[in-house]
């Protein structure tokens, strides 16, 4: 009869010696033996699989203890008995712990922002690039992505919301979920933490662009505008952004060829209007007509003889350059008028409302502001075929800022039905 094997014990194994012999093993039963050195305790699981015998390394003594070891003993043996190799399934461990330690966040949203060089403008690209440098990297850039999970994400965006940047908190959760839905369709991720923080994070504070709606006010404005002394682009692009109160990306990226003074037409094509990238490539974004008052015609004959023989309307001091984003809030400023009392933009919601106080139709008012609408199909008719009115609209408009400038400030409203007739 076999006698039973005796288990060791942790006494055994941390006074055991090598008793001057090269290698000597103590066995502790189901295949876990402890080979002693002089200079070396380690663990080995003895076994056979398909037929070979084979030695799986469990870890050096006192690093791997005897509990340790035991462990890692039976999870091979459940391994052998699902027919799984330990060694094999070691090796294929380690190569998805080395993969995840390549794929980590900031790696993978480096390859998903390459990605995004058909879908988003430069701009964006490089403001995401940014943002993500400076509120996620320092805190999971480093972690693979399979090890992130929803609270970690959810604490590094609250304190983004800590700072007051509660849209910068919504944006990134967006762009983290983008990121790892790029990872789950290259096979680097299973899930996407950050799509499990819908409706956690606080909602975004309203703020409504700074502007002028008050008439009394906007004469003012208007009567600064005209006394402000810089250069010339900078003027004319001041005195028409609130004629034709386009965004001011719209504005001070214009080129001649866009112009047509004596059709009194100006044809922002849909590259240049608000949009997805996608969308402007796939030529889904139209072009925006714009018609011009003689007011706004005045304004640009003089300047196209200034800078008509180079492409941009409002060029800035360097040569083959348009004006700056800020310089026509820059402008403003130097004109008295703050932050919270006027912006560039702002001429837009100060047209819209004294638009709607004039009793001009609504819709008539949301095609030259350009706001998208929903039925794409009555988008593109209403474009072409509401431009007489639009035109009526814009020569009131700028006789009117005409009267304000004047101090006429008690100007009898327009109606619809008076100027479509």
């Amino acid at each position: 009869m076999k006698r039973a094997l005796n288990k060791l014990t942790d006494s055994q194994v941390k006074k055991a010696t090598s008793e001057g012999q090269a290698q000597r093993k103590l066995a502790d039963g189901g295949g876990l033996t402890l080979v002693i050195r002089a200079d070396s305790k380690s663990w080995w699981f003895r076994y056979r699989f398909a037929g070979k015998e084979k030695t799986l390394s469990l870890g050096s003594y006192p690093g791997t203890t005897l509990k340790q070891a035991r462990e890692g003993r039976d999870t091979a043996r459940t391994q052998l008995a699902e027919n799984t190799d330990p060694i094999t399934q070691r090796r294929i461990e380690k190569t998805k712990h080395q993969q995840a330690a390549l794929n980590t966040f900031q790696a993978v949203s480096a390859s998903w922002l390459v990605q995004q060089d058909n879908q988003l403008a430069p701009s964006t690209i490089e403001v995401t690039r940014r943002r993500l440098e400076a509120w996620i990297h320092p805190h999971i850039g480093h972690l693979p992505v399979t090890d992130i999970e929803p609270p970690l994400v959810l604490e590094v965006l609250r304190k983004i919301e800590r700072k007051g940047k509660h849209e910068t908190a919504h944006r990134l959760r967006q762009r983290i979920s983008q990121i790892y839905r790029f990872a789950i369709g290259e096979g680097l991720a299973t899930r996407d933490p950050a799509g499990d923080l819908r409706g956690l994070l606080k909602a975004v504070p309203t703020h409504n662009r700074s502007a002028i709606t008050k008439p009394t006010e906007l004469g003012k404005l208007l009567r600064a505008i005209d006394g402000y002394s810089g250069q010339p682009t900078t003027c004319a692009a001041l005195e028409l952004a609130p004629l034709l109160f386009l965004r001011p990306g719209e504005l001070r990226h214009a080129v001649w060829s866009e112009i047509d003074l004596e059709a009194s037409l100006w044809t922002v094509p849909g590259h240049r209007m608000k949009g997805t990238l996608a969308a402007k490539r796939a030529g889904q974004v139209p072009d925006h007509l714009v018609p011009l008052s003689t007011q706004a015609i005045a304004i640009l004959e003089p300047l196209q003889k200034l800078t008509g023989h180079r492409p941009y309307v409002f060029e800035s001091l360097r040569p083959g350059r348009p004006l700056s984003e800020n310089t026509v809030n820059n402008a403003l400023r130097a004109l008295g008028f703050g932050k919270e009392q006027m912006c560039g933009h702002g001429f837009r919601a100060t047209a819209s409302t004294l638009l709607h106080e004039m009793g001009w139709t609504p819709e008539v008012i949301e095609l030259q502001l350009a706001h998208r609408q929903r039925n794409q199909v009555a988008a593109a008719y209403n474009r072409a075929a509401r431009l007489a009115e639009r035109t009526k609209m814009m020569q009131a408009w700028a006789d009117y800022l005409d009267s304000l400038r004047t101090g006429q400030t008690n100007v009898i409203p327009l109606h619809a039905k008076e100027n479509t007739q």
